[in-house]
């Protein structure tokens, strides 16, 4: 993997990220596609919507199918039909979220599968060992993601104790993945902890970035801090990474969430809001939020944006729109994810330009006036 930065506004930035199976033209937004494939959205779409690389879920794959089925239909390009280059996540974040069913050590998480009950476990080595098997272009090490506890159900020096050892043990296991790592031709990307913590957050930094690694995330944001907090968070963590790897911020968000990230000199970002919120009939639009299946667009022949050059927006109205997502027809959920898929790649392509050509700010302040906003 190779990553070189082609422009620069303040600390935003535009970078070309080379790998095995393709270039990557930075800041861009990775499609989610946990179990390898985003929901209603084939391959030949996400082409067509200027899709560069996708994510999958390590945790989910190996449950199902596996690994191993997976490597012998060609890996992850072989097996999906996605020929551009695929990052996987380790799955922590996830298999976290089984609390009833998860037990963390030293050694890594223990679980039960909610698939079949079978009492499964993840380690650094191992999460490794399943990412260069599914052959993925970017593997991310296993991290213990310590999500804060409110004060009524803890004190909060309590859960400030708790955060820094989640931290800790998250250094301790990059350092046994890196070590772990056999097949050069996958990139491995450490992850940043330690909350909103200034302090966490720079140990977290500097050692991770000692450990060596070829690109760096943040972890453990967009879970609950205020946008201020998040921005210092990136900020504090951006002094000590290398600028000439790549930047990672993890699960956010929605739209001002990328800016505010790219603002800061974040180049990848990945969410499940734009298909998720589709399926629900929330779109998003340069006009603000669209709420499609209220009753005032029953009878509206206005495309659902008309800046918008997606498929959907394209050859159907808001009318027809609202009418598929009441009926639950599944080709409602299609093309309300292909128009939001689209809005978050071109917000990202837009924001390409505008550090090219000096505008990136005056596009970041059109958003934040409008993301929070109703379109009528």
């Amino acid at each position: 993997m190779k990553f070189a930065i082609e422009a620069q506004a303040g600390s935003a930035r535009a970078g070309l990220l080379e790998t095995a199976h393709g270039r990557v033209r930075t800041p861009t937004f990775m499609c989610v596609a946990t179990y390898g494939a985003v929901r209603g959205v084939g391959p030949d779409d996400l082409v067509g919507l200027g899709a560069q690389i996708l994510l999958a879920n390590t945790y989910h794959l190996h449950e199902r199918p596996g690994e191993e089925i997976i490597q012998n239909q060609g890996g992850l390009h072989g097996f999906t039909g996605w020929q551009g280059p695929w990052l996987t996540d380790s799955g922590g974040f996830q298999v976290s979220s089984l609390r009833d069913r998860m037990s963390l050590s030293e050694e890594g998480v223990t679980f039960s599968s909610p698939l079949d009950g079978r009492r499964r476990q993840l380690t650094p080595e191992s999460v490794v060992r399943i990412q260069e098997t599914l052959g993925s272009d970017i593997a991310m090490v296993l991290d213990e993601c310590q999500v804060p506890i409110s004060e009524a159900d803890a004190p909060a020096a309590a859960t400030d104790r708790r955060i820094e050892a989640a931290m800790q043990r998250s250094l301790r296991w990059a350092a046994r993945a890196r070590r772990a790592r056999s097949q050069p031709g996958t990139a491995l990307f450490g992850i940043i902890q330690g909350g909103v913590s200034e302090t966490l957050r720079r140990h977290s930094a500097s050692e991770t970035v000692a450990i060596g690694f070829d690109g760096y995330a943040h972890g453990g944001l967009g879970l609950g801090e205020d946008r201020g907090q998040r921005r210092e968070m990136l900020a504090v963590g951006h002094e000590l990474l290398p600028a000439e790897a790549p930047r990672y911020l993890m699960g956010l968000g929605k739209p001002v969430d990328l800016l505010d990230g790219v603002a800061a000199g974040v180049d990848l970002f990945d969410c499940v809001v734009p298909t998720r919120h589709g399926r629900h009939g929330v779109l998003f639009t340069r006009g603000g939020r669209l709420l499609i299946k209220n009753a005032r667009y029953k009878d509206d022949p206005r495309p659902p944006d008309p800046c918008c050059d997606c498929p959907t927006c394209s050859r159907h109205s808001r009318a027809y729109l609202r009418h598929l997502l009441h009926i639950d027809e599944s080709l409602g959920a299609r093309l309300a994810s292909l128009h939001n898929l689209r809005f978050y790649l071109a917000l990202l392509e837009q924001a390409r330009t505008a550090i090219f050509d000096g505008s990136f700010e005056t596009l970041r302040r059109e958003i934040e006036a409008t993301t929070g906003r109703l379109d009528d």
